[in-house]
């Protein structure tokens, strides 16, 4: 009976429109790890320290291709 109900719920779900979904996912995630406003709040300021080192040239960015292959060679060495 209940594998019969969630069936049903997830059929409903992949009905949706995604930006519902979205919302769903997220409300979902929130549950099983709630927030922490305190690590939330060093996050954003780390996010904006970084962004303001990419815009006044303070790092230079490479492209993620380049990258990998730079990892490649190391493991491959």
């Amino acid at each position: 009976m209940l594998a019969l109900k969630q069936e049903q719920l997830f059929n409903e779900i992949n009905l949706l429109p995604i930006d519902l979904k979205t919302k769903i996912v997220d409300k979902l995630l929130a549950s099983i790890t709630p927030a922490n406003s305190s690590i939330d709040a060093l996050w954003v300021k780390e996010v904006n320290k970084r962004k303001s080192d990419i815009e006044t040239n303070v790092v230079t960015l490479i492209h993620g291709d380049e990258v990998f292959q730079k990892i490649a060679k190391r493991l491959h060495s």
